[in-house]
């Protein structure tokens, strides 16, 4: 039978975001895969460059939706570091409760995605009802449900009285029997066993070599997290387990998510029942001394990097980011590889991407003139305002058409 290329994306209704996956089949069969990335271009490590730490602190919040917290704390720590401050320990102790808080949520909302991709569509609607108390928390700890902004550079915004931390206790206890309930869907239905078992492969040994992280590493059986291996927050202070999987499948993602959900229960318990008093805010000076600094996070998708060079103005020089899916996605060609085209969806979505968190930039290559390079904001715009130009459509035409339709 001949082989034949099917193209996924960058629109198709198995991405929430675009991208593109070419697979070869053979068959049903699967017998390669090519990874495209790069249809989102944001800009955001270049727009952090015309900001001051404080405005890039905002801006590299809405990196991702799902683990804002989880940039804005690598960020945050890193300029801290920089400018050579102590974080008073209350704060770190809430930076760790709403990074726990966002782990509940961001594995709920994986549970139900991969639910709704296998056709289980009422784990997706059961899954989601309960990720609702742990986003009422979130909103109630620091005012939002999304982009939450608990931090500021020096520690954090809010604080929690005695009220609210009796009722993230009542939430939690409630939330952790849900957890056990998912943790028995997962282990023992057989729709969902039938479905992920032996479905998008990755060996302990590929998992190293391409560099995965987060719970794809781990369900490899790789034994790596950042809050244990390189403790930031008041991780150094909070004992816990680190949830590892032998599968090195689909399965074992799952079970990895759903068994790391039990674990962020018994940490946010014992944050709120061991929290010390203090401040909550160091004063940050508004230049930050010249340097370069690499910052370490385990968000809920796995290990999140950000970079920062300062020259010493309360502008940064530059600023790096490396999602975690930006290190996963190396190795889902590898994961599709021998597998069936139905199963693409799943395998794809076990990795948890956020493909808008990988594109943050757009170099540009023009092999006919040899130019080669970063383009700013303004100069994105011209170079697209011009392409679709040489394609005959033109901006100014269109707005006189919709002015006259107005």
């Amino acid at each position: 039978m001949a082989k034949v290329e099917i193209p996924i994306g960058p629109q198709h209704p198995a991405l929430k975001e675009p991208e593109n996956f070419v697979l070869s089949l053979d068959g049903e069969r699967i017998v390669g895969a090519a990874v495209n990335l790069g249809y989102n271009h944001r800009g955001v490590e270049k727009g952090c460059e015309g900001r001051n730490y404080t405005q890039c602190l905002y801006l590299i919040e809405r990196v991702c939706g799902i683990c804002s917290h989880s940039h804005s704390t690598s960020f945050s720590k890193a300029v801290e570091e920089l400018a050579g401050i102590e974080v008073p320990r209350r704060a770190h102790w809430i930076r760790s409760l709403v990074g726990e808080l966002e782990r509940l949520h961001s594995h709920m909302l994986w549970l139900g995605v991969a639910g709704h991709e296998l056709g289980f569509d009422t784990l997706f609607m059961l899954s989601w009802r309960d990720r609702e108390l742990v986003l009422d928390l979130l909103a109630k700890i620091t005012g939002n449900r999304v982009n939450y902004g608990a931090n500021k550079l020096g520690g954090v915004r809010s604080d929690i009285d005695d009220k609210v931390t009796e009722e993230i206790r009542v939430v939690i206890k409630k939330f952790s029997e849900a957890v056990k309930y998912y943790i028995e869907v997962v282990t023992t239905e057989p729709t969902l066993a039938a479905r992920m078992l032996g479905v998008g492969k990755l060996s302990h040994e590929d998992a190293v070599t391409f560099g995965a992280a987060g719970p794809v590493a781990r369900a490899a059986n790789v034994d790596r997290d950042v809050r244990r291996d390189d403790p930031y927050a008041a991780y150094d202070e909070i004992p816990f387990d680190v949830i590892t999987d032998d599968h090195a499948d689909v399965f074992g993602r799952a079970i990895v998510r759903a068994k790391e959900m039990a674990v962020s229960c018994e940490i946010i318990l014992y944050i709120i029942d061991n929290i010390p008093d203090g401040e909550l805010i160091t004063k940050i000076p508004r230049k930050i001394p010249e340097g370069e600094v690499f910052s370490r996070y385990e968000a809920p998708r796995g290990e999140d990097v950000h970079f920062i060079k300062s020259n010493g103005s309360d502008k940064p020089e530059r600023v790096k980011v490396r999602a975690p899916t930006s290190a996963n996605a190396a190795s889902i060609a590898l994961m599709l590889q021998d597998n069936y085209l139905a199963d693409a969806p799943i395998i794809i979505a076990a990795i948890d991407p956020c493909f808008s968190c990988t594109d943050r930039s757009i170099a540009l290559i023009d092999h006919s003139s040899g130019r080669e390079g970063m383009l700013d904001w303004r100069a994105l715009r011209q170079y697209s305002v011009d392409w679709y130009k040489n394609q005959g459509i033109s901006f100014d035409d269109l707005s006189k058409s919709l002015s006259k339709r107005m």
